[in-house]
């Protein structure tokens, strides 16, 4: 029984895997005119695939809630420093201190 448990997870897993996003997303620079007649430059932007969404407030508060002290999950969500990241989950969100701080940032819209 306990085999079958395994083989089954493991084969999860592994198909899991070999489906998640396993080609790279190559951003291609889309050029527009603009409409202004005495300006006739071309402006350079980036295909709106490629371009990254605006995080949400209310994710960042759920990821700091429930994994926010044991793996500082709100933290890589905003895309933080990674040495600080790192120094987030080894003093425990500074014993809470910068969990709370964090939080405040999140819900006031200064991240």
């Amino acid at each position: 029984m306990k085999i079958k448990l395994l083989l089954a997870f493991l084969t999860l897993m592994l198909s899991y895997s070999s489906c998640y996003a396993s080609f790279p997303v190559k951003r291609t620079p889309v050029a527009t005119e603009n409409t202004d007649t005495r300006n006739t430059t071309t402006e350079e932007t980036y295909s709106p695939i490629a371009a990254s969404a605006p995080k949400n407030k209310w994710v960042g508060v759920a990821l700091l809630v429930f994994l926010g002290l044991p793996f500082a999950a709100h933290r890589w969500y905003y895309k933080r420093d990674v040495l600080a990241n790192i120094l987030f989950i080894v003093t425990f969100a500074g014993l809470g201190v910068w969990a709370i701080i964090d939080l405040i940032n999140i819900l006031s819209d200064n991240w």
